[in-house]
């Protein structure tokens, strides 16, 4: 029972900032560089008062590289949601973390399976089938772009964390360093400055709750979880996302969405199954499949 309370959870927290922000960009006026830096900062905070009140053991305290890739991320996410539906953006968020994992496996010398090349061809015959033109449904290509690169800074992120000490502590050290970046962004976007009571709060809750805590429910998790179940379960944020769109936004899921989103997610879960639990590509990157 503790180990599904937890990653409900953690997954109902990963879906809620996509739904947090497309409200925040959608309905609110606060621009996207304020709601990236709100997001980090809260988020900061909250990780280093777990990190104080926990007393965790000492061992790293992030790395300016994965501090680059994290604020590249959230960057990334909040930009691309200012256009981007709900459902869609967690659905491009999520593929491209689980398939940057996938190609690290191969670049470090993993070999598919017949049924996993399979699975890797539907994932992306349902992208482009996502991005088919001539339809009214096919998203801005621009905010898309955007955010596959959020999933793969954020799949970048995962793979920089694996061993490098008390996750906790690592993400409030990289979370600490990212306001840096964050700081220039907002100098570079003061002209477009644009703050909104309501889209602060939003922020806010992204940041401390479904960010930061989110992720240390996660980790409470994790060593519960199989590698492979992990990641799996992970597949399950775009559809509750998508649930939250309907809900908070009355927002709606087409046919083509649902087509692409059934061949994208089956596929990445055809490679994920089908991976041997003996490779050492699994015990190198199963740990951090922590998404976002």
């Amino acid at each position: 029972m503790r180990i599904i309370i937890l990653t409900t959870l953690a997954m109902i927290a990963f879906a809620s900032n996509s739904v947090l922000a497309r409200m925040a960009l959608k309905h609110t006026d606060i621009d996207a560089a304020s709601f990236t830096a709100i997001r980090l900062i809260s988020g900061a905070i909250v990780l280093l008062l777990v990190v104080r009140i926990s007393n965790r053991p000492s061992g790293g305290s992030g790395s300016w590289w994965s501090a680059a890739a994290l604020f590249a991320y959230a960057a990334g996410f909040s930009f691309a949601y200012v256009s981007l539906p709900t459902a869609t953006g967690a659905l491009l968020l999520f593929g491209a973390v689980q398939v940057t994992m996938i190609f690290y496996g191969l670049w470090v010398g993993e070999r598919l399976f017949k049924l996993q090349l399979a699975g890797l061809a539907l994932a992306f015959g349902g992208l482009l089938l996502l991005f088919l033109p001539g339809l009214s449904t096919t998203p801005p290509l621009a905010s898309s772009l955007l955010m596959l690169g959020a999933g793969v800074c954020w799949g970048v992120y995962s793979l920089r964390g694996r061993g490098a000490g008390d996750p906790v502590r690592i993400s409030a050290g990289n979370f600490t360093r990212a306001l840096a970046f964050t700081v220039a962004l907002s100098i570079f976007m003061l002209s477009r400055l644009s703050l909104d009571v309501a889209g602060i709060w939003y922020a806010i809750i992204s940041g401390a709750l479904t960010s930061g805590l989110g992720y240390v429910v996660w980790y409470m998790a994790m060593p519960m979880l199989k590698a492979t179940n992990a990641a799996i379960i992970q597949l399950s944020v775009p559809v509750i996302a998508a649930a939250g769109g309907i809900v908070f936004l009355d927002e709606s899921i087409t046919l083509r969405l649902a087509l692409a989103s059934g061949a994208i997610l089956g596929g990445i879960a055809l490679v994920i199954i089908r991976k041997h639990p003996a490779q050492v590509t699994q015990q190198k990157i199963g740990k951090h499949f922590d998404a976002k």
